[in-house]
């Protein structure tokens, strides 16, 4: 019997944007997913979040809850410490009982500081990687092959998505300078914020 084959997106989500929602709605149609699983990070070890992960998870079940092919998951909020993927995956590998297999979809930008992450041998075994090509970001795997060996290169695959240059940092931004982020973020995340005072 042929593996339930899931999309994963991890991330601070700070907050979600419709660049994420694009990528994850192209990589899912691509590579035939059955669905695309959001996990917000609790505490990011590579870099701090801005506001609190009960407001981040609400933002990204508001952006994601029409899709019927997106799922949302609050498994890092449950757990204490730092939010490692290979926890994470581990987690998730083991729910699953063999039955699904695991693509943890990635921007081009991380795929460069990959080495970086936690346990990331062990997380490679768990799970395959899925990497959303950037505008302007050199997809390099040599600092990955040099470090995981050239057989990893078998568990990463490339896929090209619409060009949407949308920076969280950016959106953070436009919110304190009072622009406009219509069409930036989902309409249901902009009320969100909006009624919360976040990012001021």
């Amino acid at each position: 019997m042929a593996k339930e084959r899931v999309g994963i997106m991890g991330g601070t989500f700070d907050p979600i944007h419709n660049g994420h929602l694009v990528i994850a709605e192209s990589v899912r149609d691509a590579f035939s997913l059955s669905k695309v699983i959001f996990i917000p990070a609790a505490d990011p070890p590579h870099k701090p979040a801005m506001i609190d992960a009960v407001h981040r998870l609400r933002m990204v079940w508001l952006a994601t809850n029409s899709n019927p092919y997106f799922q949302v998951l609050d498994i890092e909020l449950k757990r204490e410490g730092p939010s490692y993927s290979v926890d994470t995956i581990q987690s998730l590998v083991e729910q699953c009982e063999d039955r699904c297999e695991f693509y943890f979809i990635i921007g081009a930008d991380e795929l460069n500081i990959l080495p970086e992450w936690h346990k990331i041998e062990e997380l490679v075994t768990l799970c395959r990687f899925i990497i959303a090509k950037r505008p302007g970001v050199e997809a390099d795997m040599s600092r990955v092959c040099e470090m995981l060996g050239e057989a990893a290169q078998r568990r990463f695959y490339f896929c090209d998505t619409p060009e949407l240059e949308i920076s969280s940092t950016d959106i953070r931004k436009r919110i304190r300078d009072r622009q406009s982020v219509r069409y930036i973020l989902p309409q249901e995340v902009e009320a969100y914020v909006r009624k919360e005072g976040l990012y001021l």
